[in-house]
């Protein structure tokens, strides 16, 4: 039997790896083109753009690991362009592309769907603007793009309850940044000289930051039963195929 424990500690690094995989492959790039932004523009407009048309602090705020002045210069160039509202739904759109093109062999995405559908609706947004703003948007009603689309929406949920984790175990996301992915501090914007010194006691709390969003989000991953467990589990593991087979 798996437990929720056991859930949540293979699905979500599987719903981390694969939510944001059409991010920038060559279709979404197009269509990023289409609004006159480069795939980086695209992007934040995109993922930030659930939230409205609001300040670039308030983007930089729900995204929390990049600095805020290259938030600030790609939303508001980007938001010159296209309505933030609108490039967020035309990203969801691409994601739901993306899972026609990748999983529409797939068997089982139907119980996917269902149970991963049963874990969204089951997550309280409270706090996780974000994740709140992508999970307002309607999904795609075939099993590939919707699977796709859950994917994305679930990623969400769990970076946004871990943001909260990391603020409330006492790190700054800049620390945990840093922690986490050191070799993509410049992607994120961040310079050489603004290298957080981190300690022991830095890398303790980011474990617990972990533990804490694991119990953040367990609730929502135990509204599914053990059917809707092996539901999830195993449309991870097809659609990580899949991915796997097209990369490969």
């Amino acid at each position: 039997m798996t437990t929720t424990d056991e859930l949540v500690a293979t699905a979500c690094p599987a719903i981390n790896d694969m939510g944001w995989a059409f991010y920038f492959v060559p279709e979404t790039l197009e269509r990023g083109k289409e609004f006159g932004l480069d795939g980086l523009r695209f992007y934040f407009l995109g993922r930030g753009g659930v939230l409205g048309d609001v300040e670039a602090p308030v983007v930089a705020s729900a995204l929390g690991y990049f600095k805020p002045s290259l938030v600030e210069k790609m939303w508001n160039t980007a938001r010159e362009k296209v309505d933030p509202r609108e490039a967020a739904r035309a990203y969801l759109e691409c994601g739901a592309a993306f899972g026609r093109q990748q999983f529409s062999d797939l068997p089982g995405l139907e119980a996917f769907c269902a149970a991963a559908g049963a874990v969204n609706d089951a997550a309280d947004p409270a706090a996780l603007a974000l994740y709140a703003g992508v999970a307002a948007l309607p999904l795609a009603d075939d099993p590939p793009a919707r699977a796709m689309q859950l994917l994305t929406v679930l990623r969400e949920y769990r970076g946004s309850a871990h943001l909260v984790a990391v603020v409330a175990s006492g790190l700054t996301p800049r620390e945990a940044h840093y922690i986490k992915r050191p070799d993509d501090w410049a992607m994120f914007g961040w310079g050489e000289d603004e290298v957080p010194e981190i300690t022991e006691e830095h890398r303790a709390r980011k474990a617990a930051a972990e533990e804490l969003t694991d119990a953040l989000v367990r609730p929502a991953y135990a509204a599914v039963d053990e059917e809707g467990a092996r539901a999830v589990l195993d449309g991870l593991e097809a659609m990580g195929a899949a991915l796997a087979d097209e990369g490969g």
